[in-house]
């Protein structure tokens, strides 16, 4: 592997398990064995080192969204799209874990992921048009569309950070990939009431798969996300 990739991946990991701000470039070169020196030469700071893994995140996002133009959408594919990107989110953690604090400091990285979210609001709609195509989800106006495409946005890019404040007992290490996944729970309960009936009992049984388990420790505390039983 060369070093260009090497650095990469181990910034990608260094960054998931410790957050971002916790890691820096002497950690990365230290880790990799490697003088800061030969970092340097690959990448100037470590803003671009995020990025080229930002660049790599899209690349993944972008795969796992395409849309098959030969059939229409049925429920594997609804579920598809749902594992993959949390899947990516958790591959790419750090990103969604410190985004504000990311986007502040780099403003290529800022005007990217802007045109990065548009896309994929756009790739969200097609999929719920693909949907009903399929006999999945009753027939909606364009509105509903959108709304419901942000409403799955902001769960799918906001599920960490809810897991981050409401759960975690330390800001990095203690949410597990299963904690994260959890989120398609809030997902398909957004979706439920737009199925149509043949679908219903399908999608809650696999909905209930993913019954979040960030439940507080105290009786005050105690929350559990989901108003559909």
């Amino acid at each position: 592997m060369k070093t260009r990739d090497k650095i990469l991946l181990c910034s990608l990991d260094l960054f998931n398990e410790r957050g971002e701000r916790n890691v820096t470039t002497n950690h990365i070169a230290a880790h990799l064995g490697i003088s800061p020196g030969n970092l340097y030469y690959h990448f100037r700071n470590k803003s671009d080192i995020i990025y080229e893994i930002f660049q790599e995140y899209e690349k993944l996002v972008n795969y796992y969204l395409e849309i098959p133009e030969d059939r229409p959408l049925g429920l594997d594919d609804m579920m598809f799209y749902l594992e993959s990107v949390f899947d990516g989110l958790w591959s790419y953690r750090f990103f969604h874990r410190d985004l504000e604090f990311l986007l502040d400091n780099d403003e290529r990285l800022r005007e990217d992921y802007r045109r990065f979210t548009s896309r994929c609001l756009t790739a969200i709609k097609q999929i719920l048009s693909g949907l009903g195509e399929g006999g999945l989800f009753q027939h909606q106006p364009d509105e509903l569309k959108d709304a419901l495409s942000l409403n799955v946005w902001l769960v799918i890019t906001n599920w960490m950070a809810f897991l981050k404040t409401a759960h975690a007992s330390h800001p990095y290490d203690s949410i597990t990939r299963n904690q994260l996944k959890q989120g398609i729970f809030q997902v398909l309960t957004l979706e439920m009431p737009y199925l149509n009936a043949e679908y219903r009992d399908d999608v809650m049984a696999i909905r209930a798969r993913y019954r979040p388990d960030v439940i507080g420790s105290t009786p005050d505390s105690v929350f559990i996300p989901g108003g559909l039983k």
